[in-house]
């Protein structure tokens, strides 16, 4: 055939398959929801996300980000129950237990806040855990639970598998329950659900704080975590 003769125009891609063809693969996260009880009622912490973020800059979140992998090799002085784990994944233990881990080391970066037991363990932590157990504190599991999956939209330009973990701050904190501020998250405070509801804050999280008066009241052992997946909420989806 002769190069030099014009091809025949390609047919356009079908919307559906264009959007396939650009989606970002989600990278794993973990989000820790720390509650508190006081003679004001239930409170929540959450910061605002600097301005500097590509994603979700400027909105009120709970403290959380990336799953490292090396967030899968601190030792724990307790685990989560068998039953958070069978609701998370079919993955390997070691792999899912990064996902509460991370949670814990994300809300030490970004709030200084230690959850944990005061207790010193003879380990060789990863660099990125290096400075919590520098503080004496090692990572205790039994007071957090899996509170629910939520998956960024396929069309949006950065996403996350994020996995949400909620503990009662009077059982897993360490010291002090009063937050810093960091680079990542400013406005640290306990805010009042009401409260919460009525910042700037993403869908997601609009969500997360309907369903925590109401896990809060039931039963933690047959709580159904949540799946939020297209920005449509669902009940558990593994």
């Amino acid at each position: 055939m002769d190069i030099s003769q014009k091809q025949a125009p390609e047919p356009d891609m079908p919307r559906r398959e264009k959007v396939a063809a650009r989606t970002v693969r989600p990278r794993d996260a973990a989000t820790m929801i720390l509650t508190r009880q006081s003679s004001d009622g239930l409170s929540v912490l959450m910061g605002k996300r600097s301005s500097a973020h590509t994603f979700m800059p400027d909105l009120y979140v709970f403290p959380g980000g990336r799953v490292d992998p090396e967030d899968s090799r601190p030792p724990v002085l307790s685990d989560m129950s068998e039953g958070c784990y069978s609701q998370m994944s079919v993955r390997t233990r070691r792999s899912l237990r990064a996902f509460p881990l991370a949670a814990i080391r994300e809300t030490f970066e970004e709030t200084g806040l230690l959850i944990g037991k005061p207790q010193r363990m003879e380990c060789s932590p990863p660099l990125n855990w290096k400075a919590y157990f520098d503080l004496g504190v090692s990572p205790c599991l039994s007071g957090i639970r899996y509170f629910g999956r939520a998956i960024t939209p396929p069309s949006r330009p950065k996403r996350f598998d994020a996995r949400f973990f909620i503990a009662d701050a009077s059982d897993v904190l360490v010291g002090d329950p009063t937050p810093s501020d960091s680079a990542e998250l400013t406005d640290l405070n306990w805010l009042p659900i009401q409260d919460a509801l009525d910042t700037e804050i993403p869908l997601i999280t609009r969500f997360v704080l309907s369903r925590i008066q109401t896990y809060l009241q039931s039963d933690p052992d047959t709580y159904s975590p949540f799946m939020f997946k297209k920005g449509v909420s669902a009940a558990l989806v593994k």
